[in-house]
């Protein structure tokens, strides 16, 4: 298939990928097998998730080795493998062979992913990761800011699909800062506008919450939540959430929280639509 020209149009609703790198971190904090990310990703399935996302980092503190085995063998759904761009993920990704991989930078010292790729600075490496990668079947995605350098260096890099960091936007939108949300929400737009016309693909993620008043987080600011601020934008053709949902599955149950989301993430893009 010809990602490059898999564009949305404006009545397609976002796919929803579920992060379920967490649900590995609580079996991680005690060692052992329970829970496991692999059962996790299969009741997400269950409750509707369209693509099951995992990053196996470089000193594997949530998902392993053996999860990314077991869940190429229990899924049907694609797999979404976020790795670092260095030889050992791409070496295990070309034997994994998902259906689609994200390439995301790394720091060991951070606690999640803290930016996007600095695509423009690396551009060899990553043409050269894109070409082997989409060589392995894979269908390649790069994790950046919305910045137009780096969106025209990703098209450049050879990659059919970008996944804009949201973490700016979820952080200003948690800390009810409008002006702030309404600056990131304005670099969103413009960086998907830039993306389409280069022909790419449109993805986003990090940090996306739902804006229902949840008793397990406390009050939540008024207005629209970052996911539905972002499933509004009609470019974007999935958004892949992690944290925020697999904290409410802790509460409603995986299925019912992946209901939740998908529930808001139709709403707000049926919505745009309508407004349009």
């Amino acid at each position: 298939m010809n990602y490059s020209a898999a564009l949305l149009t404006s009545n397609d609703t976002p796919l929803l990928g579920v992060n379920i790198d967490h649900v590995a971190t609580i079996r991680n904090a005690r060692g052992g097998r329970y829970p496991d990310p692999v059962v996790a990703a299969r009741l997400a399935v269950e409750g509707g998730a369209d693509i099951i996302t995992f990053h196996l980092r470089e000193d594997r503190r949530h998902i392993k080795d053996d999860d990314v085995v077991r869940l190429k063998e229990a899924l049907s759904v694609p797999l979404n493998f976020e790795a670092a761009v260095t030889d050992e993920m791409l070496d295990i990704i070309v034997r994994t062979r998902p259906e689609h991989v994200c390439l995301v930078p790394e720091r060991r010292q951070e606690v999640t992913t803290e930016g996007g790729l600095d695509v423009l600075g690396q551009l060899g490496r990553m043409k050269d990761a894109c070409a082997r990668l989409s060589e392995a079947g894979c269908r390649v995605s790069l994790f950046i800011g919305p910045d137009p350098a780096q969106i025209e260096a990703a098209a450049l890099a050879g990659a059919p699909c970008v996944e804009f960091h949201t973490g700016a936007l979820a952080n200003a939108w948690w800390d009810a800062d409008v002006g702030k949300t309404e600056h990131e929400l304005l670099r969103l737009k413009t960086g998907l506008s830039l993306a389409r016309s280069l022909g790419l693909r449109t993805h986003a993620g990090h940090g996306l919450a739902l804006s229902l008043n949840l008793p397990e987080c406390g009050p939540r600011p008024v207005g629209p939540s970052s996911t539905a601020i972002a499933a509004a934008q009609v470019d974007i053709a999935e958004l892949h959430i992690g944290h925020a949902l697999i904290g409410h599955a802790m509460f409603v149950g995986m299925k019912q929280a992946i209901a939740d989301f998908k529930a808001e993430i139709v709403q707000a893009r049926h919505a745009a639509v309508s407004a349009a």
